[in-house]
């Protein structure tokens, strides 16, 4: 059973979690893989409504996404958006990303490839990672606008829509922990937290929502690309 304090407390980190940006037109919309396909709808629906000529779908596979998206978290997204009605000629595809900053640096490279000027950028996440993707893009690629997308739902809809609400609320409270180290990691900016949520957090870690957290004895190791491995070797869904 999950409490009703547990639940007020994961709606604050929810709500926090929300940059509440105003969607508008931007050069590219870049949909981040994870086990939530909702990414590619909202990233089709923002197509659709003409604020981004050029999708980019990118992410790997994850310990949560291998037996769902066996293809890939990026394909899979792709054949999702061409299932809404986006023309293959408008998505492209970074297929390699196992965590956010490779995500980013991923994604710049492809552009470059496909000669996709990019001044700003429609950032499409889960709705608890609005505010994480957020901090890395500012300071991984400083020199773009962002713009955060995601679903719009409550945390009930959301959790009901998963069908796992301890593990939704899990992956709140680590994104949330993430807000508050990454900055110390150089992996992002670091974000104002206000004590309301912070306390909410805690608490939600006394009663036992941890299992996405970074450990705090393992030291984050650097993938190849050069960024922390936040999939393996902190147990994150990247």
């Amino acid at each position: 059973m999950i409490s009703a304090q547990a639940w007020a407390d994961a709606r604050l980190l929810w709500d926090y979690h929300f940059m509440h940006h105003d969607p508008r037109p931007c050069s590219v919309a870049v949909g981040l893989g994870s086990h939530d396909l909702g990414v590619a709808d909202v990233t089709a629906e923002l197509y659709h409504r003409g604020l981004a000529p050029v999708i980019i779908f990118t992410g790997a596979t994850s310990p949560t996404t291998r037996a769902r998206m066996p293809r890939g978290e990026a394909v899979h997204y792709r054949e999702r958006a061409l299932q809404l009605g986006v023309p293959d000629s408008a998505v492209l595809l970074e297929p390699r990303a196992t965590n956010t900053g490779e995500n980013i640096e991923f994604t710049k490279a492809v552009l470059a490839a496909a000669d996709v000027k990019a001044s700003s950028v429609l950032l499409v996440s889960k709705p608890y990672e609005e505010r994480r993707s957020y901090a890395m893009m500012r300071k991984l690629w400083p020199e773009v606008e962002v713009v955060c997308a995601s679903t719009r739902m409550s945390l009930e809809e959301y959790t009901d829509s998963i069908g796992d609400a301890r593990m939704v609320i899990d992956m709140i409270v680590g994104a949330l922990q993430r807000v508050l180290i990454f900055p110390r990691l150089g992996l992002a900016i670091e974000q104002d937290v206000p004590d309301t949520v912070a306390a909410a957090f805690e608490r939600l870690c006394v009663e036992g929502f941890t299992s996405r957290l970074m450990p705090a004895n393992v030291a984050p190791r650097p993938t190849t690309s050069g960024f922390v491995d936040e999939a393996s070797s902190l147990g994150f869904d990247a």
